[in-house]
């Protein structure tokens, strides 16, 4: 069957016929290939994929558009109020210290998008950068309500701090058959329903329709976390942590 039909699937495709200026063609110019079959040449038009994105890249990618026209929107003296902010910042990426410096524009974009994901997205006023305490995750209990949304209940400790409550953890959440791996391109954001309370805090992440994220009903699930803190003065946000477990309902 692939013998019959192969010939006539090159008979439909458009064949290059040499001439006295370009006897040969091969590769591609534009959005024009060529290639060889038999001896042959053709072309074809590469094919043009139109992926606008998921709604949810479409709602960050329109959050960090608001965040560079409210940037370009400053006055230049409070850019430069930011850049000097931004030189206390320690770098998330290695080595981890203030030899990596990040600019102002950086500083304001991270803030920016820090209150989005508080739900309260506003232009940030510049701050100075506080170092995040130390802090650590694990799982307490889970429970689904009647309107079937679960309850995923983390015990949140912070270490040397004197104000708990600026801070709320954000995690992105995965949920998997049992023992199955993390795939973070599954992860979906979690905002915890309040703000810590104090030293030890018990967050509440709230999932609606879990099981749709984790695609299948079952009485087992994996739980695979990155989880951070975010600061509700600032905007700012710490590095990231990760964490596994796995639950029963």
């Amino acid at each position: 069957m692939i013998m019959s039909v192969l010939p006539l699937v090159l008979q439909s495709m458009p064949r290059y016929f040499p001439n006295s200026r370009i006897s040969d063609c091969w590769g591609s110019a534009g959005d024009v290939t060529f290639y060889h079959r038999d001896g042959v040449c053709y072309y074809r038009k590469k094919p043009v994929m139109e992926f606008a994105g998921t709604p949810g890249q479409l709602e960050q990618a329109g959050i960090h558009q608001r965040a560079l026209e409210a940037w370009r929107g400053l006055d230049h003296a409070v850019q430069l109020e930011w850049n000097v902010f931004a030189g206390d910042v320690p770098s998330k990426r290695p080595p981890y210290d203030k030899n990596a410096r990040i600019s102002g524009y950086n500083l304001f974009v991270s803030a920016y998008h820090g209150f989005a994901l508080l739900g309260d997205e506003k232009v940030p006023e510049p701050a100075k950068f506080v170092d995040f305490p130390v802090f650590s995750l694990r799982f307490k209990s889970v429970e689904v309500d009647e309107s079937g949304v679960m309850r995923l209940k983390c015990l949140v400790t912070l270490q040397d701090v004197e104000d708990f409550t600026r801070y709320r953890v954000l995690a992105k959440i995965q949920l998997a058959r049992a023992g199955a791996g993390r795939r973070p391109g599954l992860m979906r954001n979690f905002l915890a329903d309040e703000n810590c309370s104090a030293k030890h805090s018990t967050v509440v992440f709230s999932i609606a329709d879990y099981v749709c994220l984790a695609g299948e009903a079952l009485r087992e699930y994996q739980v695979h976390m990155r989880y951070i803190l975010v600061d509700t003065l600032t905007g700012y946000r710490s590095r990231h942590k990760s964490k596994s477990f796995q639950i029963s309902i």
